[in-house]
């Protein structure tokens, strides 16, 4: 016994006692993932972020019930930040017909009553703004994702050049300095009404595909304007849609942006490439964070999936662009996420499919590995792991 009566723990030469002893124990530790972090004036619980995710239920892109209740769930489970699914600033955006968007003052009131809802779990509310490109006007994934056809609501498709997605989509139509001068405008427009409707983190959704990523990739863009060529100039729509977002994002908040770090096909998008965007983001001091995933240009793509198999984009382009990083892809298991943050591959892990399945898997998490998370009064009983 220690003085005082209390017990103690020895490891080797060492005595602990008191709260010292609980930690050695292992009853009560710090692990990275559940850890505070920082970016600007936005500080989240955790280090662990709900990935976007499409729900594809919307009416008149309009955020309902549904999303209220799918949000306001994964922020209750724990999460630090809760990203909004894919939101694009115009019509055309949309992945589908189902798709949310914000663009009228109506959305606006929805989202945010959702920000809202999901700060008052202790959750960052964050939006994630997209264009879906020349992926957009298709059915739902559980409908098949092929084009809609005219009599089905189809809707003109853009793009930096006419190249189709795949056999069967629409030719896009090559955007002109006036498109994109209308499509930045229109960024810029949603961060605003994003801001007033209380989220505290913006990211772009610069992969998978879709419009912005089409220019990135020499597969897909082959302009021969200050928008096309070398890697500099397909990059030069990116670097705007980041000003056009700065020019109503306040110094204070965050700026995060998705990039696919790969293409998975020859020819194009590589990490080496991608690595020197993040550079080029970080240089500009407008950027945060870079939520590294892949794929998704090509349908010809050959992704070799397995548990975490993204994570290394994410360490290397922390370790060689110096820039905070997301790791997100079949990451599920608590001690895995840890590793991730605690051995610095990434800043934050992004939750996808895992979330869908169990909103509160950070609160079971934190209790695997004996850190501190907050239970919603509510729910404390059912604290039983």
């Amino acid at each position: 016994m220690a003085a005082g009566g209390e017990a103690g723990a020895r490891v080797g030469d060492q005595r602990f006692t008191g709260e010292n002893a609980r930690r050695v124990l292992g009853r009560e530790r710090d692990p990275h993932l559940f850890r505070p972090i920082a970016f600007r004036g936005v500080t989240a619980r955790n280090r662990i972020a709900v990935s976007p995710m499409c729900q594809y239920c919307a009416t008149d892109a309009m955020p309902d019930e549904w999303h209220l209740v799918h949000l306001g769930a994964r922020a209750q489970g724990g999460a630090g930040i809760v990203f909004t699914e894919a939101t694009p600033s115009e019509p055309r955006g949309r992945v589908t017909k189902h798709c949310i968007g914000l663009w009228n003052d109506a959305q606006e009131a929805q989202f945010a009553r959702i920000a809202a809802f999901v700060a008052g779990q202790g959750a960052v509310p964050a939006i994630q703004i997209a264009h879906a490109g020349r992926k957009a006007s298709v059915h739902r994934p559980w409908e098949g994702t092929t084009p809609l056809a005219a009599d089905e609501g189809a809707w003109p498709v853009i793009g930096p050049t006419a190249e189709p997605y795949a056999d069967g989509y629409a030719a896009p139509i090559p955007m002109d300095d006036e498109a994109i001068a209308r499509f930045l405008a229109e960024i810029a427009a949603t961060t605003a009404r994003a801001r007033r409707a209380g989220y505290r983190i913006v990211e772009y959704h610069a992969a998978h595909g879709y419009l912005v990523h089409s220019f990135l990739s020499p597969l897909s863009n082959r302009r021969n304007d200050g928008y096309g060529g070398d890697l500099k100039r397909r990059a030069r729509l990116l670097l705007e849609v980041v000003d056009a977002i700065r020019s109503e994002w306040p110094d204070e908040l965050p700026l995060f942006v998705r990039l696919s770090c790969a293409d998975w096909i020859e020819g194009g998008l590589t990490i080496a490439d991608t690595i020197e965007i993040a550079r080029w983001l970080k240089a500009g001091g407008k950027v945060d964070l870079v939520d590294c995933t892949s794929g998704g240009l090509d349908p010809r793509q050959r992704i070799p999936v397995h548990p975490g198999y993204q994570v290394p984009f994410a360490e290397a382009i922390r370790r060689e662009a110096g820039i905070a990083t997301g790791a997100v892809g079949l990451i599920s298991a608590p001690e895995h996420a840890e590793d991730i943050v605690a051995n610095g591959r990434a800043d934050l892990v992004f939750l996808g499919r895992l979330l869908l399945a169990d909103p509160h898997w950070p609160l079971r998490a934190a209790n695997v590995l004996k850190g501190k998370a907050s239970w919603p009064l509510q729910y404390e009983r059912g604290n039983i792991y």
